[in-house]
């Protein structure tokens, strides 16, 4: 595994057999490369026109030395109009997968913060993911043995000290592709929940000195004799059982509680609404919320924040089989509520109703769920940009988290015709779906807020930045992202910031 070093040497005398510096989008070295620009001095512009490094964001040039600086490779890459955590991150991941078979690699993009110096690690580290578990030859290793991050401010705690903790994020964002990329016929609900159990296990063992965090598997019979009429009502056409894992980390004296709700459709065909076979080809990423939710409260435990986390991660498949729930069936879930199926292909709201009703008894400060929840969210904001509903504050509360975690998002709406939207069903006290091509995230917002308990709440459909299809830009490689595993976390953080700074 790679190492990751702070030091405050110059980019032009380092001995790494590559050095990564920025461009910005004017044609200009970002800070951090000063001692370059100074090696090269008049030559500089006339190579950066040369070798066409236009500072443009995800562009990656390289350039051999030539004796010039003392690394034998100069990694040019673009970061855009400003070199901000988010631009760094990008060109970070970049410059990972540009830079193979380089046994060190010392980064000069900008980095004289704290907040900069995770965006290096986490985008180095994300941007050269690779998922290679089912691969018979997987290949060598390139990875380099050490990646120094060169920066004046290597001695100050604040700079020195953010490696650890971008690393534990790094690991659950990883840990959730990983676990998304997984074909579904070896991740169904019951082996999904094993694997959880032991993710808990082994990080437990990594904080041995704080809070460990309890894990609580419900199998089909718990769940039956709950109440969770929605998750038996998903899971019945299928030969997997449906689970609820919930999860408990409660360190001493926690100055807030928050409460992770993920979606965790191991598979989608869409059951009796069965998809057409397009759509269905990456329905393994339909668990990507459950995912997110719990690395996200494994990588809250490594960092020892001072805010109790209760998560709840809904898990099952929702397939066709002689017990498929049908369209006109009423299931009544946890919180005693009916709902009238309609679409059998709109699954993912009822095994939340289920996960939401037992967040809410919890009494958390906060509820945050996460799902890859509607198409509607895609066409509305594309494959990148999240959609957050929900109330005022805990939509801005998670907007600020994201943007504070690199991630896309944006605020959407629930108008209040949705309420009349999911009241029209004449034989249950909700409809689960009504046939209205408008407004389909909107009105899943509104289904899911009828099961939150007038309690602070924040929806993130992630249907769209979850999973990328087509080629690699920035940190984000094809095949799952890990999206809101950095943002839940950021939330998190948050909250212990907010009430550290609180006047006593």
């Amino acid at each position: 595994m790679t190492t990751f070093t702070l030091r405050s040497a110059s980019p032009a005398k380092t001995r790494a057999e590559a050095v990564v510096v920025g461009v910005l989008s004017e044609g200009r070295l970002a800070p951090g490369a000063e001692d370059v620009v100074k090696a090269y001095g008049r030559k500089l512009g006339p190579l950066l026109s040369t070798v066409g490094a236009t500072g443009a964001a995800g562009e990656v040039v390289k350039v051999p030395t030539a004796g010039t600086i003392t690394s034998p490779l100069l990694v040019l890459v673009g970061l855009g109009a400003e070199a901000s955590p988010a631009s760094v991150r990008k060109a970070a991941g970049a410059a990972a997968r540009a830079v193979t078979n380089a046994a060190s690699v010392a980064i000069a993009l900008p980095a004289d913060s704290g907040e900069l110096v995770r965006a290096v690690v986490e985008g180095w580290r994300l941007g050269g993911y690779t998922f290679t578990t089912y691969k018979s030859r997987p290949g060598t290793p390139t990875d380099p043995a050490e990646v120094v991050v060169l920066t004046p401010a290597a001695r100050r705690a604040e700079v020195s000290g953010a490696v650890e903790p971008a690393n534990a994020v790094v690991d659950a964002v990883i840990g959730a592709r990983d676990w998304v990329n997984t074909p579904p016929g070896d991740l169904t609900p019951p082996v999904f929940a094993d694997a959880i159990a032991a993710a808990v296990k082994a990080t437990n063992k990594q904080v041995s000195g704080g809070a460990k965090i309890k894990v609580e598997v419900f199998d089909e019979q718990q769940l039956a004799e709950l109440g969770c009429g929605g998750l038996l009502a998903v899971g019945s056409g299928s030969a997997a059982p449906p689970r609820l894992v919930e999860l408990t980390y409660k360190p001493k004296n926690p100055v807030a509680h928050v409460a992770l709700v993920g979606k965790g459709i191991t598979f989608d065909s869409g059951g009796l609404w069965i998809k057409p076979s397009s759509s269905m080809a990456t329905m393994k990423e339909d668990m990507a919320g459950a995912a997110s939710v719990v690395q996200a409260t494994l990588a809250i435990a490594r960092l020892g924040l001072p805010v109790q986390v209760s998560t709840f991660a809904a898990l099952a498949e929702n397939m066709v089989g002689e017990a498929s729930m049908r369209s006109g069936d009423v299931m009544r879930a946890y919180d005693g509520q009916t709902v009238e199926i309609i679409n059998t292909d709109a699954e993912g709201r009822l095994v939340l109703a289920d996960a939401l009703g037992r967040a809410v008894e919890r009494e958390p400060d906060l509820i945050v769920d996460v799902a890859t929840l509607t198409g509607a969210m895609v066409m509305a904001l594309g494959e990148r940009m999240a959609g957050v509903m929900g109330g005022d504050e805990a939509v801005a509360e998670v907007l600020a988290a994201a943007a504070a975690a690199g991630e896309d998002a944006w605020p959407m709406p629930i108008p209040e015709a949705m309420e009349e939207r999911i009241r029209s069903s004449k034989i249950a006290d909700i409809a689960q779906y009504d046939g209205v091509r408008w407004g389909g995230g909107l009105f899943a917002a509104a289904f899911l807020r009828a099961f939150t308990g007038g309690r602070s709440w924040a929806h993130m459909d992630i249907a769209g930045p979850t999973f990328i299809k087509g080629g690699a830009q920035g940190h984000l490689v094809p095949g799952a992202t890990g999206y809101s595993v950095a943002t839940l976390v950021e939330v998190v953080r948050g909250r212990a910031a907010a009430a550290s700074s609180a006047p006593a």
